[in-house]
């Protein structure tokens, strides 16, 4: 008895393929933030990056912590993001690509919408891509007291 295989294996992803779909995903978060994020921007760039089946896993201690499943998942974050922060400004973004896998430092300045506090800070995202689009998403901030107090009144 022979068992197929109805489903194409997945193209090996190589360096240069996980950088461009990492780049499209941060730049059209960042325009999509700049434009106010839900409600007032189309979420349709950064859903084109993403896999449905996409999952962030979100540190639970944070105020817009826990997994996130599929895009709207992550839309719901983006907006959870946007009530949290009113700017996010980083400074130095580095990129560690191994394949589908990449590291990415980032350095940023974030100013809380409701206390006007910045915080500048570090955090390092684990990212997957398969077949040219994201499938998991892995943030692990420096400091989630520096965020809290940031954030809290």
């Amino acid at each position: 008895m022979t068992t197929e295989n109805t489903h194409p294996a997945p193209r090996p992803t190589d360096d240069a393929d996980t950088l461009a779909v990492l780049q499209r995903f941060f730049a059209a978060e960042a325009a999509y933030v700049a434009a106010g994020g839900r409600g007032k921007a189309s979420f349709a760039d950064l859903a084109a990056c993403l896999d449905p089946d996409v999952v962030m896993y979100q540190s639970p201690g944070l105020p817009y912590g826990g997994p996130r499943y599929g895009p709207e998942g992550i839309e719901d974050f983006m907006a959870a993001m946007g009530e949290a922060w009113r700017d996010m400004e980083f400074l130095e973004q580095r990129f560690a690509i191994d394949g589908e896998r990449a590291a990415i430092l980032n350095h940023g300045l974030l100013t809380a919408r409701a206390t006007g506090r910045v915080l500048d800070t570090w955090v390092m995202q684990m990212i997957t891509i398969r077949d040219g689009l994201i499938t998991e998403i892995r943030p692990f901030y420096w400091d989630t007291k520096a965020v809290d107090e940031a954030l809290i009144p």
